[in-house]
């Protein structure tokens, strides 16, 4: 499994389907970019409003673009635990290097039923990447369960912790770095990486990263390599910015943000709705400090 950034790419439409043009530039971008994985279809890429025919036109291009360059992980989750399977099954099935899968949302499942419904789909071989975001699933999948099942599952390699909760990252690391050191435990949340980094993150997957993947790169590099003043600068510096691409539903700040930078258009698909008037002027605000803070730079 990759370490380092891995960016959780958003889905591009325009007039309603998917921009299949703009999807290729988005992915050579990022391969350009120095980051180490990319993330398809998952919460940024609103992959509850993809149709299954746009699922695997995006996954193909994706793998058709990066296959040998960059490891492709792609989202399967869902609330149920046979359509997961079919999910992952497909991406599977097209090559996808590991999946990426949600704790079922909305039916709020006990922690006996996310072991079980993890091991259902470690079954089938594929790597699987859970992902604990309590904040948009209702249930949070707690330390103790994700280390039953890096014990009994070869094939669960690692977690996104988005929990917000560094008192949780800390019990992951306590729990299963004595087990599984080879388990991936990476952040969730681009606004605590630089404290996920020091406790011993193996990475970031970032919404940050579709604007600035060298700078998201670039602090977890500083990091690995010791440089402490250098990263703490650079997360200060990047912190407003991060802050406000949360400002309103991801992805709606962050595809603002894009359209801005000339990269994609802002489109979302309901239920999610465009930037709010007060988002649009705090991510343009906080694009141009970052900017000029970067043209300060000696």
């Amino acid at each position: 499994m990759f370490r380092g950034v891995a960016t959780a790419l958003i889905t591009p439409f325009r007039n309603g389907e998917i921009d299949l043009r703009a999807w290729e530039e988005l992915l050579d971008r990022q391969a350009r970019s120095g980051v180490s994985a990319v993330v398809v279809l998952g919460t940024t890429g609103e992959s509850p409003t993809v149709r299954p025919s746009e699922r695997r036109a995006l996954i193909e291009a994706a793998l058709g673009r990066l296959k040998g360059r960059l490891p492709v992980v792609v989202g399967t989750g869902s609330h149920d635990t046979r359509q997961s399977l079919a999910l992952t099954e497909e991406a599977a099935a097209l090559g996808a290097d590991a999946a990426l899968v949600v704790t079922p949302y909305y039916n709020k499942p006990p922690q006996e039923g996310l072991r079980e419904h993890f091991r259902a789909l470690a079954r089938l071989g594929l790597p699987i990447i859970l992902y604990n975001v309590p904040g948009r699933t209702g249930v949070n999948l707690l330390p103790e369960t994700v280390l039953r099942l890096a014990e009994e599952e070869e094939a669960i390699v690692g977690i996104k912790e988005s929990s917000g909760s560094l008192a949780q990252l800390e019990s992951l690391f306590r729990l299963l770095r004595p087990v599984r050191p080879e388990f991936r435990i990476y952040c969730g949340d681009d606004d605590l990486a630089f404290y996920a980094y020091a406790l011993g993150a193996d990475g970031l997957i970032s919404v940050l990263s579709n604007i600035l993947p060298r700078e998201a790169c670039a602090l977890f590099a500083h990091m690995q390599n010791g440089y402490l003043e250098e990263a703490r600068a650079l997360h200060l510096q990047l912190l407003p910015l991060v802050r406000a691409l949360f400002v309103e539903s991801n992805p709606i700040p962050v595809k603002y943000a894009l359209s801005l930078l000339g990269v994609s258009t802002e489109e979302v698909r309901p239920p999610l709705s465009p930037a709010s008037e007060e988002t649009r002027r705090l991510v343009r605000s906080a694009l141009e400090r970052f900017s000029a803070s970067v043209s300060k730079v000696p």
